[in-house]
């Protein structure tokens, strides 16, 4: 596409992160047309509503309802697919690539779930797919992976990918609060979506970790093919449990690769973490990845990961390579978008040969001989057990039984938390927790 006198951008979606981008770059744009070396203008931004007020000032001429007309206008360069979520937002983004145009999105949802066929599509057509801003928000995370650890294999890959769960962990912990009252705060302050299951259940960082997958092996994993859990039935308790073990509880997204067997595990899930590491001590709405790469070694990278200022950050930086794109054409960021030959594809490890060591709180009736009829479960399942913390319960009659295991596989862990819950003294569905012995 040969570059005219001015560029434009078309804007899909005004809401929270659209404004946002449009603020941060109205606010530098002389700057930033002198760095880029091109005058940058707004085309057309699509919104919902027409009438709605927000905190940006754009001409009523410039505004709106169509998000079509605005992914397939001849006068706009760059379109930016704002909108969330997998409808209208695909057929945005597919129009546009086949256009030949360049598509900027925050959308890892859309990723995760169309992730092949808009590769596919920007292939076919000639356009680019840029998505910084679609794992860990302001964090330029993509583009380390992809252009400074080039020459790297990745061996593992693991972190926080969702501040609005490490807001609640971390309030947990320190003002020794249960889930709901924590939960409902982090709502009243903006951290938590009024319908907060995406977040807490797991999913987001699911999204997110099928992302860094494809990234770092070039393999769509599924959210169905990955363990996915959230944080919902963790209690005060738990932490002080795990700061007796020297732990911290993160929830974590969770990518490693054998290369020996060339099988990848992805998973999502609460983990407790060695105090002294570096992640566990990552609080509030932060994020933070560690990245192992075979020729560098481990790297880590924090920052915030949500939020107007630090997505629009990301957008801004993908719309800045769309621009040199423009002027100077494909470049090394572009490298690998085919992903991996198919000789080199991971095959998804089975249960049995992902190991790990784990945690489990039991509430069971306070009697003579529970200790042993669990123990016994374990044993049938070849789990040995590591360590055990017996406390009271609040519930009457109960106690709380704390175990933590040596190495096992996730299959074995399976079958004996299916037993356990059968048991008749045990009160309630066990609570599984993983350790992560992962390091920095």
């Amino acid at each position: 596409m040969k570059p005219e006198r001015t560029l434009n951008i078309g804007l899909c979606g005004l809401g929270t992160v659209g404004q946002g981008v449009w603020k941060h770059f109205e606010r530098q744009r002389a700057e930033l047309e002198s760095r880029l070396g091109v005058k940058i203008g707004l085309g057309r931004a699509a919104v919902k509503n027409l009438a709605k007020a927000r905190g940006v000032r754009i001409p009523a001429s410039k505004l709106t309802t169509d998000a079509m007309a605005v992914a397939t206008d001849p006068g706009i360069h760059i379109v930016c697919e704002l909108i969330g979520g997998t409808g209208i937002a695909r057929k945005v983004t597919l129009a546009a690539l086949a256009r030949g145009k360049i598509v900027v999105s925050a959308n890892k949802a859309l990723i995760c779930a169309h992730g092949a066929e808009i590769f596919a599509a920007a292939r076919r057509h000639g356009g680019h797919f840029l998505f910084e801003a679609s794992v860990a928000g302001g964090i330029p995370l993509i583009k380390a992976i992809r252009e400074g650890l080039v020459a790297n294999r990745f061996p593992r890959i693991y972190g926080i990918l969702n501040g609005t769960c490490n807001y609640i962990l971390t309030t947990m912990e320190e003002l020794d609060a249960p889930y709901t009252s924590v939960l409902e705060e982090a709502k009243r302050l903006g951290y938590a979506e009024k319908k907060e299951s995406l977040d807490v259940e797991g999913w987001d960082t699911a999204h997110k970790a099928s992302i860094l997958a494809w990234l770092a092996h070039g393999v769509w994993v599924r959210p169905e093919q990955m363990i996915v859990e959230g944080i919902e039935r963790i209690t005060p308790a738990d932490f002080k449990n795990a700061d007796a073990l020297g732990f911290g509880i993160k929830l974590l997204g969770i990518i490693t690769r054998d290369f020996a067997t060339d099988e990848i595990v992805v998973r999502v899930h609460p983990t407790l973490l060695p105090r002294d590491t570096v992640l566990a001590r990552v609080s509030g709405v932060f994020n933070a990845i560690s990245v192992t790469g075979d020729v560098v070694g481990t790297t880590l990278y924090i920052g915030r990961g949500a939020g107007q200022d630090a997505t629009a950050s990301a957008v801004i930086s993908d719309i800045a390579d769309a621009v040199a794109l423009l002027l100077h054409g494909k470049g090394a960021h572009f490298m690998g978008e085919d992903g991996p030959p198919a000789a080199t594809v991971a095959r998804m490890a089975p249960p049995e040969r992902i190991r790990g060591r784990h945690y489990v709180r039991l509430t069971v009736a306070d009697r003579p001989g529970v200790l042993a009829r669990v123990a016994n479960v374990m044993a049938q399942n070849r789990i040995s057990i590591a360590s055990v913390i017996q406390n009271p319960s609040e519930r009457e009659g109960a106690a709380s039984l704390v175990l933590t295991t040596h190495q096992s596989d996730e299959r074995a862990m399976g079958a004996a938390l299916r037993a356990l819950a059968r048991l008749g003294s045990v009160r309630e569905a066990p609570l599984h927790l993983r350790i992560g012995d992962l390091g920095d």
